[in-house]
């Protein structure tokens, strides 16, 4: 057993960049220390320990991770920094070579954190690197931990054997594996203990679940599903060629989970998706909204939008625009395509200037912000339950979010923190980024 003692009355401060996931990720590390006598740093107060949990999707995201890395080593000097997440896995020699940065922890030793901070504040090494190969990363870190509202997230799969060609995540994180249902469901119910009603079910391709335990996505659905206590779950994100008409059916009659899907589409283009290696055509991802919408007329649906990929001729980018316009959807996440050492979008010849690409994601994002506009608008005047979030100022609205994930605002309520309130949704509020709520009688 170690010795943690040298732990005991240490302060530590978090930060995360990036994804839901890591988000999760971090709040189970803090727990950890928390488990071994460390607290966490106030707000411009000193800390002893940093853990800096980094992201690396992009080329701006790996630009961010640098920055906040420097800039946290000058407000923390006397700190031990750890730096983990998929820029440590990709580049830990370069991390290491920073000054300031203690230890540097890639994917497969990121569930044992607690052991090596201990052993490298123990012996007081620095700049250590400590990472396998991507063939090697074999282990699943559970997480299951609060976000900074209400909703918790669980994360339920790591790691990808989809190789799209612009993507480094399956470099980063290794091959598709996952922790057991009975476990997943045991954490579930250890959320509804705390009294959490929401579960975000995260993973870097959670549709995959099953590789290392034999099982399905729709077996952990049906499974969560039972667990009581757990009013709400969310599917975070799931590949449209692994959202099967089995699931949408399932989530159309569920108890708890919500009418609201995040499906990944990357184009609207089919030439641009073979080029992506994607594995799907345009005409299933219309099938899967189709069927969404047949049997959950009012659904959220998210998308994510890749704009500016090699390859993306003019003409290719305005069949994939005619395409989500006509989609039945409420939101685009729009992302500007970056550049990524060792992918093999390297190797395809045309290249999208940076203008195009900041055209192509204004029109994306003007499109989406009308239709999440039209999709709220024709929500008014509807009756739908809101669970309500926690907001640290009094004196401002809450906020909370419908079953199908329409933000609601009121004025700030005492007691409503954390509790689901039917309301009767109202116009939008001054910014246009919520409906107001009306209280209703029982």
């Amino acid at each position: 057993m170690i010795d943690t003692s040298i732990l005991q009355g240490k302060k530590a401060a978090f930060f995360t960049l990036g994804c839901k996931l890591n988000f999760a990720e971090t709040s189970t590390i803090g727990l950890l220390l928390a488990n071994h006598g460390v607290t966490k740093a106030e707000k411009g107060e000193a800390a002893d320990i940093c853990v800096i949990n980094t992201c690396s999707v992009t080329e701006v995201a790996d630009h961010k991770c640098r920055q906040a890395i420097h800039r946290i080593i000058k407000s923390h000097p006397e700190a031990f920094v750890v730096v983990t997440g998929c820029y440590a896995q990709l580049k830990p020699v370069q991390i290491a070579d920073i000054p300031g940065v203690d230890l540097v922890l890639g994917a497969e030793q990121k569930g044992e954190i607690i052991q090596y901070i201990i052993q490298k504040m123990t012996e007081k090494e620095c700049r250590s690197a400590i990472t396998v190969k991507t063939a090697d990363i074999r282990s699943f870190a559970p997480s299951c931990s609060r976000g900074d509202r209400t909703r918790y997230f669980l994360k339920v799969q790591d790691g990808c054997n989809y190789y799209c060609t612009y993507c480094t995540i399956p470099i980063a994180r290794g091959r598709s594996r996952n922790g057991s249902i009975a476990s997943l469901v045991e954490q579930a119910r250890g959320v509804a203990a705390e009294g959490g009603k929401e579960i975000v079910i995260t993973g870097v391709n959670i549709g995959d679940f099953g590789r290392s335990t034999g099982e399905t996505f729709t077996d952990l659905v049906k499974a969560l599903d039972t667990v009581d206590g757990i009013e709400r779950y969310r599917i975070s994100s799931i590949e449209p060629n692994l959202l099967t008409d089995d699931i949408i059916e399932y989530v159309s009659r569920s108890r708890s989970f919500m009418p609201h899907f995040h499906i990944p589409l990357q184009s609207g283009s089919d030439d641009v998706l073979k080029l992506m290696h994607r594995r799907y055509d345009t005409s299933l991802f219309a099938e899967k909204i189709k069927k969404i919408k047949q049997l959950m007329p009012h659904a959220f649906i998210g998308v994510d939008v890749i704009v500016g990929t090699r390859g993306e001729k003019d003409e290719f980018f305005e069949d994939a625009y005619r395409f989500i316009e006509q989609l039945d959807i409420t939101q685009l996440h729009v992302f500007s395509y970056s550049e990524r050492p060792g992918t093999k979008a390297l190797e395809i010849p045309y290249v999208v200037s940076q203008e195009t690409k900041h055209e192509r994601s204004q029109r994306l994002l003007a499109l989406s912000e009308k239709k999440t506009h039209d999709f709220y608008a024709a929500h008014i005047g509807s009756v739908r339950p809101v669970l309500f979030e926690h907001t640290a100022t009094k004196s401002k609205p809450m906020h909370g979010f419908t079953d199908n994930y329409i933000r609601v605002e009121i004025p700030n309520t005492l007691g409503l923190d954390n509790r689901i309130v039917n309301m009767r949704l109202g116009d939008f509020n001054d910014k246009g980024d919520a409906l107001k709520g009306e209280f209703i009688s029982e």
